[in-house]
């Protein structure tokens, strides 16, 4: 069942959305099935440590990836029924 959203949470999402770097860090992370690892992300980019920080808390803090700990390593994954609930949000704009 996708779980509905609120504006606040649309709002959000579609802030964290509106970076390029950000929609590449989705991309990046959506292609594995499984978890990908915080150095596997930065490693695509060009970016300081802090600046790859910010733009994972974003996507973090709007519950588009979910973050796991292991040790001293930080693996991540898509929220696929935020991702599901926004698009159905989205699609229902034009209704």
């Amino acid at each position: 069942m996708i779980p509905s959203l609120t504006i606040k949470q649309v709002e959000k999402i579609s802030k964290a959305l509106g970076d390029p770097y950000r929609l590449k860090i989705m991309k990046i992370v959506g292609k594995n099935e499984s978890c990908t690892q915080c150095c596997d992300v930065s490693a695509e980019f060009n970016l300081a440590q802090s600046t790859m920080s910010h733009h994972i808390k974003q996507l973090i803090d709007a519950d588009l990836l979910i973050a796991n700990k292991e040790g001293r390593n930080l693996k991540f994954m898509i929220n696929k029924e935020i991702c599901s609930a926004y698009a159905s949000y989205i699609s229902n704009l034009a209704v």
